[in-house]
């Protein structure tokens, strides 16, 4: 394959290469975010159900506390729950729409709370109406009670499910993020790699070979015409008696300066071909310039994304301090309801369910923190392999300029070679007309003419190396 073939084809292969390993990083990119944002619906999911089952909860210890003291003020827990319970219901449902079991299980589970109520309600009219509930009522309340707790916990077990099915998701999406990074990366780089071994062979070692070639004759050429000019002073007193003679020599050299300027002509297309190449190198670069924008630009978004998962971490902290808060809070109202003896029990009751709810609050946040922290490696790996391809581009640029430059010093020697050429036609054009002078004895003529022919012959292969010279130029380049 020849130049002109390999690197437009090598550096397309490059490009197309680099282009398919931004665009898959940018995939992979769009596919963690996607992952975290189900995982953060599950948290979500699980907190909602929570809160569910503490409204279910608060019913109960209201019921109780009612039944127990008879004291109307116990009826504001199972009153503020009884009103937030549709609520947390029908932002259950809005979270769980796309999960038609889960969604299922939720309206079986507002089913039993329904019946719960129904029977906890039962109860509290009994008391207000001076009777007492009998074991049988108060046991049915915990049984329909006890199953909702069964039912939430079932729902959190599917969700802990999903969520572990997410994570590995993110795993394995990861995983492929980082190999067709490094693939991509070496691939480009071995086919660079690959393109500046062909330029070497197939430029840089033709090159030398053609300006040792063209110096030769170059010199070669120098000789001769000194030695013709000689020659051509030494006949300038024997013109008149030679003119046939000299007619033909002065044809020879007229042909001799004719195809000197064709080697001359045949330089400048050479120079031209060369200066086309330059072009072909500069829109390359430009090229290169363009995809590393692109480059940089994903890495950019890649920052972005860093900053959205700090900003997560960061909910995550609060959320942990408030649950540490909550749990001191619930500490200190079991305290008090010690101190307050048989009639802070109920209360008791609410400070321990209150301080369950924050340790599962503190544990979901850490699962969070933890899934937030390994988002955060994977990004940084990301960013590193986009820093690195950013890196292979570089040089790739470093590479077409000094090819560039390269084609440049062709061209000025290229255009040398022509000027030389040049002035060679008009040295054998100036032999002519000196040749038409000589008027040296019939000797002298013969024995010049027959050197002139020699020198001439010698100029004519001299020209024919170059005319090879410059054709192997342009069939490399």
């Amino acid at each position: 394959m020849k130049l002109r073939q390999v690197v437009p084809w090598g550096f397309t292969a490059i490009v197309a290469v680099l282009i398919g390993n931004g665009v898959l990083s940018q995939l992979t990119a769009r596919g963690l975010t996607n992952t975290v944002n189900e995982v953060m619906q599950g948290y979500r999911v699980q907190t909602s159900l929570q809160a569910l089952e503490q409204v279910i909860v608060d019913l109960q210890l209201g019921e109780r506390g009612f039944i127990i003291t008879r004291d109307p003020d116990f009826l504001r827990p199972y009153q503020t729950a009884q009103s937030n319970l549709a609520q947390e219901f029908a932002r259950a449902k809005t979270l769980l729409q796309n999960e038609p079991a889960q969604l299922q299980n939720l309206n079986e589970l507002e089913a039993l709370s329904n019946e719960a109520i129904a029977v906890l309600s039962n109860n509290i009219a009994r008391v207000r109406n001076g009777e007492t509930p009998s074991s049988e009522e108060l046991i049915q309340g915990n049984q329909v009670i006890e199953q909702v707790r069964v039912k939430v916990a079932q729902m959190l077990q599917a969700e802990s499910q999903t969520l572990a099915t997410r994570k590995d998701i993110v795993t394995r999406a990861e995983i492929l993020s980082a190999i067709s990074t490094l693939g991509g990366t070496l691939l480009g780089t071995l086919l660079g790699l690959s393109i500046v071994g062909f330029v070497i062979r197939q430029v840089v070692q033709p090159i030398n070979q053609v300006t040792l070639a063209i110096t030769s004759s170059s010199t070669e050429i120098a000789a001769t015409v000194a030695q013709q000019e000689h020659f051509a002073t030494e006949q300038a007193t024997s013109v008149h008696q030679t003119n046939s003679i000299m007619e033909e020599l002065g044809a020879s050299s007229r042909q001799s300066a004719e195809q000197a300027q064709k080697t001359a002509t045949g330089a400048q297309e050479v120079s031209q071909l060369a200066e086309t190449g330059i072009q072909a190198v500069s829109y390359t670069l430009e090229d290169m310039s363009v995809l590393k924008a692109k480059v940089e630009q994903i890495a950019q978004q890649i920052l972005h994304l860093s900053q959205q998962t700090d900003r997560i971490g960061n909910i995550s902290e609060l959320v942990t301090a408030l649950a540490n808060q909550t749990n001191m809070l619930a500490l200190n109202a079991a305290v008090e309801a010690v101190r307050a003896g048989d009639s802070g029990r109920g209360f008791a009751i609410i400070a321990e369910e209150i301080r369950k709810l924050a340790d599962q609050s503190k544990n979901s946040a850490a699962k969070i923190g933890v899934l937030v922290s390994d988002i955060q490696k994977a990004i940084a790996a990301t960013a590193i392999a986009t820093q690195e391809g950013t890196q292979t581009v570089e040089n790739s640029l470093k590479t077409a300029e000094g090819m560039a430059q390269t084609f440049t010093g062709v061209t000025t020697a290229i255009s040398s070679v022509a000027l030389n050429n040049q002035q060679i036609s008009l040295n054998a054009q100036q032999q002519a007309i000196a040749i038409q002078q000589v008027v040296s004895a019939m000797n002298s003529l013969n024995e010049g003419a027959a050197q002139t022919a020699n020198g001439i012959s010698q100029t004519k292969i001299s020209t024919q190396k170059l005319n090879e010279a410059a054709l192997d130029l342009q069939a490399v380049v």
